[in-house]
């Protein structure tokens, strides 16, 4: 957990929040890799704060910012560091003319980071110095000098992680604990794993289970059954995470951790740990070779078959999403199914719902649909095709009008930016601000209006796409007995999901219930095509 940096007002210098046109506007950027020390009176960020302000005072027409810029605990590796962004977002605003650190590497230590922030600072007319350095970004020659010394601070950054990863390497093959997650039945104590003996309990009840039963789901249920529950852990934002029921993944992720039986896994071998096992040797081997037994043949995807109500199917009894299954029990014999995600993973009794047969699911949506287009005679596919287009081409006239509007724009800015530097002088009743400001501020509206010109003739692209797949469903609606024979599986696929919003299904009751997708019209009756409680069941339908 990164500690909270700590704010100490900077010591007497000189500073100001609104300097004279004549002067730099300065601002002091820290940082620290770890929170060691940061409690102290005088911390490193201290000292660094201390000398680049010497700095600033011996120049001419500098004056610092009276603000702290200090990240205290956060890597150089990247720029997620929030003094820093709060340091990016006042020079994007024009509020700093030249940032100053102690050292190159306190700024960042990725090449990368780097080279895209120097190009924001060069965009925002801000200079980079480094006291201790000697160097600047205001001329070639410490531009050149800054990517040299940053490609040195890569490469030092990752020489040490990678000794840290060999550090980690070499106390795993000693068998210590180096940190992560901390597994159900341990707790931390000095950097060593300590038994908790009353989650030890449930460990070591997990494995019994799984050796009587030889069955995830029953040691699922079993535990539910006994109110047992997971671990509680702790975020890094300090917080708690209560322990929930358990599911299927939870009690496969026991089952196969070595650290049960004393082993602390370094790379793909397995080393004697130095912490105490919960289970013996001779229990996770038995578990290992009932699991590798009960897991089923790996199989690519079924050639030639395509799940078209992938995404689209609910669960009555529960609510939850269908996944997509398939059995091959004989050779060249392939059964699909959509299995309700809740049964999947916490077994029958926590959803009734049983697998569905994906031809005879399938073949009942497509029926469907099949006979609301034929009674509707037409009607329904004036109402699709009517609303995809009525949509589109409203949409595609505000784009117009957005591109119109920016274009002008822009144009209006670039005249104003040929005119003579007096002409692009701003005044108003207390200052009088240089041409030079002003013309830094009409660039940055005209990237705005330039990126924002840029979305939408990319919308308007989308848009035309759009209308292409409008045309295409339209097509395949109105001859739709002619035609969907002839789709391939994906295409089916495409189809069906651009018509149909969801479809619920009610398993034990024999219930299904196909919702179309809203096209910003309503289609009254046709909205949705629902079965009565005597509708069409799917007990005799199973492949």
């Amino acid at each position: 957990m990164r500690p909270a940096p700590i704010r100490r007002p900077a010591r007497a210098v000189k500073s100001t929040s609104s300097p004279s046109p004549a002067q730099k506007r300065c601002a002091i950027y820290t940082r620290k890799s770890t929170g060691a020390g940061l409690d102290k009176d005088f911390s490193s960020l201290d000292a660094q704060r201390e000398v680049c302000a010497e700095y600033i005072r011996r120049q001419p027409d500098w004056v610092l910012l009276d603000r702290c810029y200090d990240d205290g605990g956060y890597t150089g590796a990247n720029i997620e560091r929030p003094a820093f962004q709060r340091l990016l977002a006042d020079v994007d605003a024009g509020q700093i003319d030249i940032i100053v650190v102690y050292k190159l590497d306190r700024l960042s230590r990725s090449l990368i980071d780097f080279a895209q922030m120097m190009a924001r600072f060069s965009a925002a007319g801000v200079s980079f110095i480094a006291v201790t350095q000697n160097f600047s970004t205001s001329d070639p020659t410490g531009r050149l000098t800054v990517h040299f010394l940053m490609a040195f601070a890569e490469f030092e950054r990752e020489m040490i992680a990678e000794r840290t990863r060999d550090k980690i390497a070499g106390a795993r093959r000693r068998g210590k604990w180096t940190g992560g997650q901390v597994p159900l039945g341990y707790e931390v104590a000095d950097g060593r794993l300590m038994v908790n003996e009353a989650e030890a309990a449930v460990v070591r009840e997990i494995f019994a289970l799984y050796l009587e039963h030889r069955a995830i789901l029953e040691v699922v249920r079993v535990l539910n059954e006994r109110n047992r529950e997971t671990k509680q852990h702790r975020a890094a934002n300090g917080r708690t995470r209560a322990g929930h029921a358990w599911t299927k993944p939870d009690v496969q992720r026991v089952l196969h951790n070595p650290l049960y039986a004393g082993y602390v896994r370094a790379g793909g071998e397995l080393c004697d740990g130095e912490h105490r096992a919960l289970v013996s040797r001779d229990v996770f081997s038995r578990t290992a070779a009932a699991l590798a037994a009960a897991a089923p043949a790996p199989r690519g995807a079924p050639p030639n078959h395509e799940y078209i109500l992938r995404g689209l199917l609910r669960c009555g009894c529960c609510g939850a999403s269908f996944t997509t299954a398939s059995t091959c029990n004989r050779p060249g014999v392939t059964y699909r199914y959509y299995r309700c995600l809740t049964r999947d993973k916490q077994g029958s009794r926590a959803c009734h719902s049983k697998p569905l047969p994906a031809a005879a699911i399938e073949a009942y949506v497509v029926d469907r649909l099949r006979k609301v287009i034929g009674e509707a005679d037409g009607a329904f596919v004036t109402t699709v095709t009517t609303a995809v287009q009525t949509r589109l081409r409203d949409r595609e006239a505000e784009v117009r009008a957005e591109c119109s509007l920016a274009s002008r724009q822009i144009a209006a800015l670039r005249a104003e930016m040929q005119q003579p530097g007096d002409a692009r002088t701003v005044t108003d009743a207390t200052t009088k601000r240089p041409s030079r400001e002003r013309l830094d501020a009409l660039v940055a509206e005209r990237g705005q209006l330039e990126d924002q010109l840029s979305a939408a003739e990319d919308e308007l692209s989308r848009l035309e796409a759009l209308e292409s797949e409008g045309s295409w469903i339209g097509h395949c609606l109105r001859d739709f007995d002619g035609i969907w024979d002839v789709l391939t599986p994906a295409n089916r696929a495409r189809l069906v999901r651009a018509v149909v919003e969801h479809i619920k299904v009610d398993e034990p009751a024999g219930k299904i219930t196909v919702t179309l997708a809203d096209l910003s019209t309503r289609l009254s009756a046709m909205n949705a095509l629902a079965e009565s409680a005597g509708g069409e069941h799917l007990g005799g339908a199973r492949e």
